[in-house]
């Protein structure tokens, strides 16, 4: 389908007017409602001469009005920013100024940062602010009167060609605007969206609002809940694959994850999709369940058809938690902001979590530094790799691009930097970034590989492995470590137990324990935080 992300939910909104696409709070907004706020959102940016190509950021959580706007922006071919919430003031200016963004919709709870940084991007010139309370920033309008002072804007013909931005969370450094072409998301989202809802793939917008009609009338329609945050390209991009089902995405109330509005919501709003970030929720959902189970007030989840994950390590331990306690399907992705998914391991309902290991997913290979392919089964290590489609690079970035985007074999093939080993039957090993690879004694050392094998300790909720500088080896494998509620365990403990099933280099050196692990609020690792942790920890100058 070579069309725009827009059109295609404006031929659902044509056909399922009267259901709802999003709700929050017991707050619902019908497709029909969605349509017209989105098309009067876009009324203000046609206004200002907002249009194609323009950028418009977004400093939200999660709220109706987030796909909102992003709807009204891609309505006039513009790219949604998508902004970390917790940014401090240079972090959240340098985006604003990379991504050349003209509008910026923020939460009221951010207006003192947006007054802070707003001086210094003269590109920046609409501020739209969404009600949370909050007295209305000088300068800024408030987002309802938008709606009620701009009549929809008509549609217009758009094109596949269009392009989107998804700034990547900066990890291993600055973030990065992932640029996409509509056609290349739609495609790779739909193909999946509707094979797992047993339909044919459509060939055109109207064969999409066929599908969301049909959907819709047998009673099947998604009902998906980002539980992280849309800022986090997981969730949006589930999110808009299931509006391209004609679906429901609903949004809990909290701005930090509290388990059991999730899985109240989950009974209440009969969800049948769930995104979450691996552990970093999972452990929370599972300990929800059990504490509501122990009061004898189970929750429903029987409507729970899939829950799906990437981007953070989901171990087996909670995974098996959640299969006997619900029906879903678990789904957890190997993938990046420049593309994927490169492995999938599905445990299917009321199935083995430790039987169902990461496979290489349809699209993916390995490959070596030049470029030529590792055939599964070798026991070389080597860059995961996914074919066509892709992003076209990042934005504003050439150098890095050329990184990014590899010809290999008449292909262009998107190698985002992530190490694994493939085996014979297709089963992937993942090793983790390559820029955050320890080198000790001239040995490799990938952190999330021995993170995996801390991580299945009973005792142990969450880790991050880091180098840390060493005279005699270079670098000194070092685990930052934060113990269940209750938990206790030992250094020497955690060793032998990486020591069992990892070669001893691999081992760490030292465990420092911390209260929390620090995370950005996708869930993502913080090692650059780890590290400092660490040093400090151990007085390593």
């Amino acid at each position: 389908m070579d069309e725009n992300w827009a059109t295609l939910w404006e031929h659902v909104a044509d056909v399922v007017g009267d259901r709802p696409a999003l709700s929050q709070g017991g707050r619902h907004v019908s497709w029909r409602e969605f349509d017209e706020r989105a098309a009067r959102v876009a009324g203000w940016f046609s206004a200002r001469s907002v249009g194609r190509d323009s950028k418009v950021a977004i400093l939200a959580y999660n709220r109706p009005e987030y796909l909102e706007t992003v709807f009204a922006t891609f309505k006039v071919r513009g790219a949604p920013v998508n902004l970390n919430f917790r940014y401090r003031d240079d972090e959240l200016g340098e985006v604003l100024e990379d991504s050349d963004a003209e509008v910026l919709v923020f939460e009221g709870a951010f207006a003192p940062i947006v007054d802070r940084v707003r001086g210094r991007l003269p590109r920046l010139c609409a501020f739209a602010q969404l009600d949370d309370g909050n007295p209305l920033l000088k300068g800024a309008i408030a987002y309802e009167d938008v709606i009620a002072a701009h009549e929809p804007a008509a549609r217009q013909p758009r094109s596949g060609e269009d392009v989107f931005l998804l700034y990547t969370g900066g990890t291993t450094g600055r973030p990065l605007g992932v640029m996409w072409r509509h056609r290349d998301i739609v495609n790779t989202l739909a193909w999946s969206a509707y094979v797992l809802a047993g339909l044919t793939p459509p060939e055109d917008a109207a064969g999409v609002a066929s599908c969301a009609e049909a959907l819709a009338a047998e009673g099947r329609s998604p009902v998906f809940l980002p539980a992280s945050p849309l800022m986090h390209g997981v969730a949006l991009y589930l999110a808009q694959a299931a509006l391209l089902l004609g679906g429901l995405v609903v949004f809990l109330e909290s701005h930090s994850l509290d388990a059991h509005e999730l899985w109240r919501t989950v009974a209440g709003e009969r969800v049948s999709q769930l995104a979450i970030v691996g552990d970093t929720f999972g452990r929370p959902m599972v300990r929800a369940l059990e504490e509501a189970e122990a009061a004898g007030t189970a929750y429903d989840t029987s409507s729970l058809e899939r829950i799906a994950s990437s981007g953070v390590a989901w171990g087996d331990r909670v995974k098996q938690a959640l299969v006997d306690r619900t029906p879903a399907v678990l789904v957890d992705m190997i993938g990046a902001s420049e593309g994927g998914p490169f492995a999938v391991s599905i445990v299917p309902s009321g199935g083995r979590a430790a039987e169902s290991p990461f496979r290489l997913a349809e699209r993916a290979m390995l490959i070596r530094q030049d470029g030529s392919v590792i055939e599964p089964g070798s026991d070389e290590a080597g860059l995961l790799a996914v074919r066509p489609p892709g992003p076209l690079g990042y934005y504003k970035a050439p150098q890095q691009s050329r990184a990014l985007l590899r010809q290999v074999g008449g292909e262009e093939l998107v190698v985002p930097g992530d190490w694994a080993k493939v085996e014979a039957n297709g089963v992937v090993t993942f090793l983790g970034r390559g820029s955050l690879c320890i080198n000790t004694g001239g040995e490799k050392v990938y952190p999330e590989e021995v993170e995996a094998v801390l991580a299945a300790h009973q005792a142990v909720a969450d880790c991050n492995v880091v180098g840390l500088p060493d005279e005699r080896y270079g670098e000194a494998v070092v685990a930052v470590v934060t113990l269940a509620p209750g938990a206790t365990a030992d250094i020497g403990e955690l060793q032998a137990l990486v020591r069992e099933r990892l070669a001893g280099y691999k081992v760490p050196r030292d465990v420092v324990f911390v209260p929390a692990i620090e995370r950005t609020p996708s869930g993502k690792a913080r090692y650059g935080w780890a590290r400092e942790v660490a040093l400090a920890a151990l007085g390593v100058v």
